[in-house]
């Protein structure tokens, strides 16, 4: 069983993305929370991503408009534009 996040921010921040689903991988680089693809992969696979509070392993995943995204102690909420 996995534990919470250490740190989960009291704010979120919203994080536009043009079109949904997205991956989570990808959307970790995006939003700016990890600075290279290869470092949002192994954050995921590490354990250290928790998507809608649960953590989330498949670097894969796909996200879609109002998905929580908490990794490095910031919670992204996932928005689609239009």
């Amino acid at each position: 069983m996995s534990a919470k996040p250490k740190s989960v921010s009291s704010t979120s921040r919203i994080v536009l993305i043009r079109a949904a689903p997205i991956e989570l991988s990808q959307f970790l680089k995006f939003a700016g929370a990890a600075e290279s693809g290869g470092q949002a992969k192994q954050a995921v696979v590490d354990g250290e991503v928790w998507v809608n509070g649960s953590v989330e392993t498949r670097k894969g995943k796909k996200l879609v408009g109002g998905d929580k995204v908490t990794f490095g102690g910031e919670t992204l909420v996932v928005q689609v534009q239009g």
